[in-house]
């Protein structure tokens, strides 16, 4: 059996022995950092539905309600001067990147002083400062995107990486697997994260696809693949420090599946 495809693991729940070790290894302020983050941005967000009910907030909003071990938890496993590419669904990638929640709020309210001066609304605040690139409104365009921003990366001789968020519904988009392809063979220093919280808009993940864990599709392209649970945020820590050595390391990407789900309506 090819050594790569060894490599795929379904490590849904975290062993007793690797937990006590990353709690032992973590901070009391990294912990902290991760409880405290989850926090805000499902504060955050219950505010932003609230004033989205009163018709303040312009324009559609997605929220990642449920969803908040998965950024908190990768964007845990980075430095400071490494970048993310989130997607449309990227409230929590943005906080735990650093972001001023009252920037955001502004932003989502159409107000000049915003990230994007009140015009990229719910889904393009970026943060070039803290290292958050934002998100397209394309499904799957972080993809394509990502693989480039890591080839300069690569090229530049930087010592920074990638995280490259995504959903479970652009993994049936072609820019998936194109993106996949070439980072591998180039070895980019790219970490992809799927945010697969089981649904592509209405569209259950069972019904689109034809195998149980989308990190199964990583062997395809010779780069480890690895399926968590999405909703430990040390699962999530664990999964993503050992991509991120590896990018780090020059020895490519990795594809890592957070599995877990979203407890509001598509948008």
């Amino acid at each position: 059996m090819p050594k790569h495809v060894e490599n795929i693991q379904q490590n849904l729940k975290l062993d007793e022995k690797t937990r006590k070790r990353l709690l032992k290894e973590l901070s009391p302020e990294k912990l902290k950092w991760m409880l405290q983050k989850m926090f805000l941005t499902r504060y955050f967000e219950e505010n932003a539905e609230l004033l989205y009910t009163k018709g303040l907030v312009h324009g559609t909003m997605h929220l990642s309600i449920g969803m908040e071990a998965s950024p908190v938890g990768s964007i845990a496993a980075i430095n400071e001067d490494d970048l993310i590419i989130h997607h449309h669904r990227g409230h929590g990638h943005t906080i735990a990147k650093g972001a001023d929640i009252t920037l955001m709020m502004a932003e989502f309210l159409g107000k000049e002083p915003g990230y994007c001066h009140g015009r990229g609304g719910s889904m393009h605040i970026a943060d070039a400062s803290t290292g958050n690139l934002g998100a397209t409104g394309i499904v799957g365009a972080s993809l394509s995107t990502g693989t480039g921003i890591g080839l300069a990366l690569q090229m530049q001789r930087s010592k920074s990486i990638l995280l490259c968020y995504f959903g479970d519904g652009a993994t049936n988009e072609g820019e998936f697997h194109e993106a996949l392809n070439m980072a591998s063979i180039w070895k980019i220093p790219v970490v992809f994260i799927c945010d697969n919280n089981q649904y592509g808009m209405s569209m259950s993940v069972e019904r689109s696809m034809n195998i149980p864990y989308i990190a199964q599709r990583a062997c395809a392209y010779g780069m480890p693949g690895n399926t968590v649970d999405g909703n430990d945020v040390l699962s999530v820590y664990n999964a993503v420090s050992q991509a991120v050595e590896r990018a780090r390391n020059g020895e490519g990407p990795t594809l890592v599946e957070n599995l877990t789900y979203r407890w509001r309506g598509h948008s």
